[in-house]
């Protein structure tokens, strides 16, 4: 299946052939093709992805035809549209369709990345602090709105990437937690 789908902005034509579980599969994004693996169907709505190599929780909600959807990545929510008319196809295929271009961003193991372009206004943790999954780490403005970028797990701050008043760029690493 090749779909055009619009991520946080970006567009991606993404092309899926079949969907095992269990098997490694080919996805290509733009010109650049991945090895997708489904590795486990938590529920209809959850599942865990290994792209690259990689392994990430995917939480896609109900899907619709020609609407935004917010898909989280590791915790991580994007908003995502797909352009293209979709015939009735799993949940499964949607997330990995939906998924494997936003995965190539979150590459640093335990980087929390900005979910959009903006600026840091403020950092709320500093090196060494323990932290709890869903602790605020950072606020991001963008387009005049500030957003509470939370951690997706609990952990230890092992480096803070990002200073007050500086800009990111969308994928951009902000803190690892280890």
């Amino acid at each position: 299946m090749k779909r055009e789908i619009v991520i946080d902005g970006k567009p991606y034509q993404v092309e899926v052939s079949e969907c095992p579980v269990g098997s490694p599969f080919k996805v290509k994004v733009n010109d650049k093709t991945r090895e997708v693996l489904l590795e486990q169907e938590l529920n209809e709505t959850n599942f865990t992805l290994k792209v690259d190599k990689e392994s990430y929780l995917v939480e896609v909600p109900a899907f619709q035809r020609n609407a935004s959807v917010s898909v989280k990545v590791n915790n991580i929510p994007f908003k995502v549209e797909v352009k293209s008319s979709m015939p009735k196809i799993s949940a499964v295929s949607h997330a990995i369709l939906l998924v494997t271009p936003r995965s190539a961003k979150v590459s640093v193991e335990g980087a929390v990345v900005a979910p959009m372009a903006g600026k840091i206004v403020s950092v709320k943790v500093k090196k060494g602090d323990q932290v709890k999954m869903g602790a605020v780490l950072c606020v991001l403005e963008a387009m005049k709105m500030e957003n509470e970028i939370a951690a997706p797990s609990s952990g230890v701050v092992q480096e803070i990437l990002v200073q007050e008043g500086k800009p990111v760029s969308e994928g951009d690493a902000l803190i690892v937690l280890k």
